[in-house]
């Protein structure tokens, strides 16, 4: 079940010798949006809409629009990002992609979200961060966080890759994490990443598969994770990572977000 709005501490336990519980983690909550209440647009005071039809630099074939036929909180708790096959503004498909920048923004700490994946050829969704110094200093410079991609093609695999000067694009430094029945388009699962000044780890229904040491770098590989980075989520269509949609893709399609929070250590 879903939270309220107010978070309590999130307490992550172990289990001792002797059969009983301590903490090992202590996390307080710092942003939280549980999308819920009634239909219409995501809480604008956490979320900037991007309208363009740039394709994000990926040779993405969406127009990324506010129209509520593309990004809505539905009324039952969930924000929907739905892609759909349509002519607009010069392109075939629509999507929406939503960001915290200048917003939220925060070095450290874990973020996660609760998301249920599309799926077919051409599907990309993405839960992501940008360095808060993107605009002053681009990209790759400003870091890259992917705490969840998917290839709509693939829909029982999501990876998670961190990108920067000389690992950036297909040479980022990137691990799989594959469900072992079922795909994530099936049901809810949640995506996470905790991210600590020496190393960042990766981690689905809290299952760890990827972590990264800043002592660990491959050669020349600048480790550029010392500055706030803020969220984006998306749903793109086509682009150099998933391929084009082809006529077996159904749309449109959905992706349902349940719940997005960061928390810093206490």
């Amino acid at each position: 079940m879903k939270g309220g709005a107010i978070l309590p501490t999130l307490i992550l336990l172990t289990v001792g010798a002797c059969g009983g519980s301590e903490p090992i983690n202590e996390w307080i909550p710092t942003f939280a949006d549980e999308f819920d209440g009634p239909a219409g647009p995501p809480d604008v005071s956490k979320w900037t809409p991007e309208v363009n039809g740039r394709g994000g630099g990926n040779q993405e074939l969406q127009f990324y629009s506010d129209r509520p036929d593309n990004l809505r909180v539905n009324g039952m708790g969930q924000l929907s990002i739905t892609a759909r096959r349509e002519a607009f503004e010069a392109r075939d498909f629509t999507s929406a992609r939503i960001n915290t920048q200048g917003k939220f923004e925060q070095q450290n700490g874990r973020f996660e979200t609760r998301m249920k994946l599309p799926k077919g050829k051409g599907y990309w969704p993405a839960f992501w961060m940008l360095g808060g110094n993107f605009d002053d200093i681009g990209w790759p410079k400003c870091g890259e966080i992917d705490v969840m991609e998917n290839r709509g093609a693939i829909p029982s695999t999501v990876l998670s890759s961190l990108h920067g000067p000389g690992y950036q694009g297909g040479n980022a430094i990137t691990e799989l994490f594959r469900l072992n029945e079922g795909t994530f388009a099936d049901e809810f699962h949640v995506f996470s990443v905790e991210w600590e000044a020496e190393r960042i780890r990766f981690s689905v229904d809290g299952t760890s598969y990827h972590t990264v040491e800043r002592a660990g770098m491959r050669s020349g590989a600048t480790w550029v994770f010392d500055h706030p980075f803020f969220m984006i989520l998306n749903l793109a269509v086509g682009g150099t990572f998933g391929g084009e949609p082809n006529a077996d893709t159904v749309f449109p399609q959905e992706l349902l977000v349940d719940w997005v929070r960061a928390y810093r250590r206490r």
